[in-house]
Order: C-alpha cells, then sequence, then structure tokens
C-alpha cells in the first residue's frame, strides 16, 4: 500500500496542529514507515487497527504529542515498543537521541529492524527481551534521560520497573486516558518509592476522537 494524496496531507496537517512541524525527509520515513506497517500488519497482528486513518491518528500522531517535551540528544528508552509506537516516530523526528527499542515477541522485533533498515535511522538498537528490573535485556548502564511507556504495563508497574533505569532529572513519559486522576491516586506510593514527581500533565485531543487523551511526565528527582 502507498500512502494516498489525502492521507498524506491528515498526516502533516495532523501533526501541525499539535505544533509539531516535519522535514520532508522526516515524512518520507515516516510514510515509508506506515506503508510497511500496513503491508506487515496482513500477516502479523502489529496494531489490531484496520484503517490507515485509524493508524495515522490513533498511533502515529499520538505518539508525536511527546516530541516538544524531549532533549535534542541523550539516551532514549522506549519500553515494550510493539510496532513501534511512539519510539520510531519520535526518533524520526529526535534523530540525535540514542535509543533503545524493547520487544519481547520475536515477530515485532523483526518488523522494526526491517523499518530501521529502510528508512537508514541511525543510533537506534532493537533489543528483544522485557524491562523486569533490568533481567533479560542489554540496556546502557549509565541510564536514560527519557523512557517512555505507552500501553507497557498498569502505571504502577511502569514506573516501578523503568524509575530504575532513569538518570536523575530524567523523566518517564505515559499515555493515559481520560481519567488519569484515579491511576494516579492508585499509584501514589509507587511514585514516591520511586523518586518520581508528576511534573506535568498534558491533555489533548486526536483527531476524529471527542475524549481528551493525557500525557504524563514524571521526573526522577536529581
Amino acid at each position: 500500500m502507498i500512502l494516498k494524496k489525502e492521507e498524506k496531507i491528515a498526516l502533516i496537517s495532523g501533526v501541525r496542529d499539535f505544533g509539531i512541524s516535519l522535514s520532508w525527509p522526516q515524512i518520507e520515513r515516516l510514510i515509508i514507515y506506515l506503508n510497511e506497517l500496513w503491508e506487515w500488519n496482513k500477516q502479523v497482528n502489529l496494531t489490531g487497527l484496520s484503517s490507515i486513518e485509524r493508524i495515522i491518528n490513533e498511533l502515529l500522531i499520538d505518539s508525536l504529542i511527546p516530541a516538544p517535551f524531549l532533549p535534542e540528544s541523550g539516551w532514549f528508552l522506549d519500553a515494550g515498543s510493539g510496532a513501534g509506537f511512539p519510539a520510531i516516530p519520535l526518533k524520526i523526528l529526535k534523530p540525535r537521541l540514542d535509543t533503545h527499542i524493547v520487544e519481547p515477541k520475536s515477530k515485532k522485533a523483526a518488523f522494526l529492524k526491517h523499518v530501521i533498515r529502510l528508512t537508514g535511522i541511525q543510533n537506534i538498537d532493537v533489543v528483544r527481551g522485557r524491562v523486569e528490573k533490568g533481567k533479560n535485556v542489554m540496556l546502557h548502564p549509565g541510564g536514560y534521560h527519557v523512557i517512555t511507556a505507552r500501553a507497557f504495563s498498569h502505571l504502577s508497574n511502569t514506573l516501578a520497573l523503568c524509575a530504575p533505569l532513569l538518570k536523575p532529572g530524567g523523566i518517564i513519559l505515559n499515555f493515559q486516558g481520560s481519567h488519569f486522576e484515579n491511576v494516579l491516586k492508585q499509584c501514589a506510593d509507587v511514585i514516591k518509592q520511586c523518586g518520581l514527581i508528576l511534573h506535568e500533565s498534558i491533555p489533548y485531543k486526536l483527531p476524529g476522537m471527542d475524549y481528551k487523551r493525557h500525557l504524563l511526565i514524571f521526573k526522577k528527582k536529581e
């Protein structure tokens, strides 16, 4: 499948609505990524979504929401990346970030390596394994400046597993729905034990949706 003109326009305009600008080489890489995702999705269940419009709006644009809050360089970890959201779009937008993608499933890991080869993204490694107190994966020993977790696990488990891998002053970016306050209350003890603070909560609406999502930014105390 090759993206139609209107689908390319939807991608570019949807991202621009959130104040994110893309260069033409970045757009080309994202299109390659989407095309390959669509083709692989016919054989391997990578996303569970059946239309390119939903993939653009609910996955790709959603993945780029954190872009303004990421540093230009440093170490970046995506825990349980699945089909590459949000790591691949964010890495395309922030090419100087040294990136590790952790994914336990072999077919999804193979897809990620395939997309990285096709797009020519540099300084990014796919680590097949699980983020479980550092077990089964070879991670950056100095810790990470940014860790993303999208549909990885319950927030309390996500923070407990990811916080030890974070540098002091580093951030964990987590995606939540409309009722994130209840989730935060359930995680209050874990947040404190991990030495984290909720630095910011960013509400937003994706194209075609009538409910708000929230990007939660947790910062590790220095």
